[in-house]
């Protein structure tokens, strides 16, 4: 599966596009204050990735089950150095709100996505990022 990200940034401009087997979608995000630049920064998109990534793959996987889930939380969480520094104590919780379920199956659930997480897979195992000139 090709995945995408495009941004396009000039003085209170801030168009970004990502796309997933030329499916594309705009993302509605705002310049910084002085204009340019994201209003979001990396390490932000990083956590949401990994709780989008996550809240998806419940959902997902559920859904083999022929389980309804009736709701997910996500909150993902860490640290970020100084400049050029890699995050540190990146840590996630769950709540998941599912009817017919016990909390033992809930809980062996969100240990099974956890183990299958492909955005949390890639940070744990790392990955190399090349510039392409």
């Amino acid at each position: 599966m090709k995945i995408s990200a495009t941004i396009k940034s000039s003085f209170q401009i801030h168009e970004v596009n990502v796309e997933t087997e030329n499916n594309g979608k705009q993302l509605s995000i705002s310049p910084k204050e002085s204009g340019y630049g994201s209003s979001i920064n990396g390490g932000e998109f990083l956590f949401l990735a990994l709780a989008t990534c996550f809240c998806n793959d419940i959902y997902r996987e559920a859904a083999k089950r022929n389980v309804v889930i009736d709701g997910v939380n996500v909150l993902v969480s860490g640290e970020f150095g100084g400049e050029g520094e890699s995050a540190k104590n990146i840590n996630y919780k769950v709540d998941i709100k599912a009817n017919g379920l016990t909390e033992t199956e809930i809980e062996n659930l969100i240990q099974q996505v956890d183990t299958i997480a492909e955005i949390h897979n890639t940070l744990r195992k790392g990955i190399n990022v090349t510039l392409i000139k």
